[in-house]
């Protein structure tokens, strides 16, 4: 009996058909815009870079919610915490890389 339980959670944890469908149609909204911006330019180049990266920003949060299943509930509290902390990693690692860099380039032009 302890086992069917567990059992119930686990298939709990996993999507609908439905919420599959919409994370679908999202994924193909966010990525189908962005690729029409490119395609057929008419915003000026930096407007069109910001619009990517926020539509980039908002697909990943789409995918998470709706394929990986990441949301506030208890039982994801953890992946959650493992999520953002790899985030934050990356995100350090990746920036202050390019500021090295930037830094490094900016010293030696300057001579």
């Amino acid at each position: 009996m302890a086992n069917a339980n567990a059992h119930d959670n686990h298939d709990a944890s996993h999507g609908s058909v439905k919420s599959y469908a919409i994370g679908f149609i999202l994924s193909v909204i966010l990525t189908v815009i962005p690729f029409g911006l490119v395609m057929y330019p008419s915003l000026p180049k930096a407007m069109t870079l910001w619009i990517i990266l926020a539509f980039a920003v908002i697909q990943v949060l789409v995918h998470l919610v709706y394929f990986l299943h990441l949301d506030r509930s208890q039982a994801q509290r953890n992946n959650v915490v493992a999520f953002i902390f790899a985030a934050l990693v990356i995100v350090l690692l990746v920036g202050l890389s390019l500021w090295i860099m930037f830094s490094i380039h900016t010293v030696m032009m300057a001579k």
